[in-house]
């Protein structure tokens, strides 16, 4: 179907919806952390704005959360109607994991977020902060199982495999702190914070364009300028971390990140740009800088650095798209890193608010922490083929016994139905944001949730009936 097989087709579907699901997490772990210390700053000084801008981006929260919520349930089903070869062999490790995250995490989340969406008012301020800190850290929570889960898919650890060739836990501390689970951890929890600072910082920009004396838009816009500022930094040294890390245990994965088809004995060049001809092994129109991939890398400048010739072909990644989502998620950190200087400069300038150069740049960006988090799950996931466990178990073997047209119509469905719904929920995000909070905003909890049960209008009518 489409030229593809059932493997290539399960593949994009997973990838297509995956794509949808991460930007919600990305944004909703970020915001409930900025929710949280928004509120912690209402009870601290008594400032008005800080309730106001809370309010305003919790109505916000509550959509990303539940847009969250449903596109992660639709991938767990995909577990067993694509992939059920790999959820028999990896899912006495997996399984417990995504439980944990079940238990812990989710049943948190469940049981304050109401509270956090409807309760000011009704538990009063501090336990309602109470709540909200408690969604924020179920968030957390949530990041840890489920980046533990893929990083023991990437850096396998702790297991032993059975009679039936299943990956069994012999050491869950291993299991779940594998090698390449903390490096994944922090980059993405920094990652949630940046994409979420800068659509905050984008809003407020955007709303400091038409009236730069707006307090809700010039608290949103310095918090987040101060975030991108302290972040986009230590995100990059994060970045470098685990690259040294995936160096160590998935070197084949940064050969195609680098695009090394080559090995080189005395230093490798840094490639910035360049066209991966994947058939003939080799990076065409290349332009790098010589030696710099060594120094990186391994810290000098002469140390070899082998390449894609030296593994066999049938154990090569996709190497055209990981080595350009890689170029696409550096390059935005490093406009990040920028956004967040000409921010600081301005700011000790004195024109933080007024700076139209600097609004626009910050609107521009919005999106960036979106596109860089979909760029490095795709560098993840596509530099770890063809292995669904990395150097264990091949994607190939992995397949549920499917014909390729039944997953091909499934993928249909599945993008006629997300871009329908996921549009309608963005497109009313976006009209949430085209206005600025306002003085007394309010929240989620100034519309009533309809009462299902009780005394109804009915009951009053029968009642009125019998007593007549």
């Amino acid at each position: 179907m489409f030229g593809l097989d059932a493997v290539e087709l399960a593949r994009a579907q997973f990838a297509f919806t995956v794509t949808f699901h991460i930007i919600f997490p990305a944004f909703s772990i970020g915001l409930a952390s900025y929710l949280a210390v928004l509120e912690a700053l209402w009870l601290w000084t008594g400032r008005d704005v800080y309730l106001n801008v809370f309010n305003y981006w919790l109505k916000i929260f509550a959509i990303v959360f539940g847009m969250g919520v449903v596109s992660g349930i639709v991938m767990s089903y995909q577990f067993g109607t694509n992939w059920s070869v790999y959820s028999d062999k990896v899912g006495p490790v997996i399984g417990p994991l995504m439980a944990y995250e079940v238990l812990t995490a989710f049943f948190l989340e469940a049981g304050f977020l109401g509270v956090m969406l409807f309760g000011l008012k009704r538990v009063g301020p501090k336990l309602h902060f109470l709540a909200t800190l408690m969604v924020a850290i179920g968030t957390l929570i949530s990041a840890f199982w489920i980046l533990s889960a893929n990083s023991w898919m990437q850096t396998p650890a702790g297991y032993a495999v059975n009679a039936d060739g299943q990956f069994v836990s012999v050491d869950w501390l291993k299991v779940i702190f594998n090698p390449s689970f903390p490096y994944r951890l922090v980059h993405m929890v920094l990652a949630a914070y940046l994409t979420t600072s800068l659509v905050v910082g984008a809003v407020g920009a955007f709303h400091l364009l038409r009236n730069p004396h707006l307090p809700g838009p010039r608290v949103m816009f310095s918090m987040a300028m101060w975030m991108a500022t302290l972040v986009a930094p230590i995100q990059i040294l994060a970045g470098d971390q685990h690259g040294l890390n995936t160096l160590e245990h998935q070197p084949v994965k940064i050969m195609a990140m680098e695009g090394h088809f080559e090995s080189h004995k005395d230093g490798a060049p840094l490639y910035l740009f360049g066209w991966p001809d994947q058939a003939k092994g080799e990076l065409k129109w290349a332009i790098g800088i010589p030696k710099f991939g060594s120094l990186i890398l391994k810290h000098s400048i002469d140390a070899p650095m082998a390449g894609l010739d030296t593994v066999p072909r049938k154990d090569w990644p996709p190497v055209p798209i990981t080595f350009w989502s890689f170029r696409i998620m550096v390059g935005l950190g490093f406009l990040m890193l920028a956004l967040g200087l000409f921010s600081l400069w301005e700011r000790w300038r004195g024109r933080l608010y007024v700076n139209r150069l600097l609004h626009r740049f910050a609107i521009a960006m919005g999106p960036a922490g979106f596109v860089a988090v979909m760029a490095g799950w795709i560098t993840t996931e596509t530099g770890r083929q063809p292995f669904t466990v990395y150097g264990l178990l091949r994607t190939a073997d992995s397949v549920s016994p499917l014909a390729a047209p039944a997953v091909g119509t499934s993928l249909l469905v599945f993008i006629i139905v997300y871009f329908i719904i996921f549009a309608a929920g963005v497109l009313y995000i976006l009209r949430l944001m085209a206005e600025p909070p306002h003085a007394g905003e309010p929240g989620p909890s100034s519309a009533q949730p309809i009462r299902t049960a009780g005394v109804t209008p009915a009951a009053g009518v029968v009642q009125g009936a019998v007593g007549s």
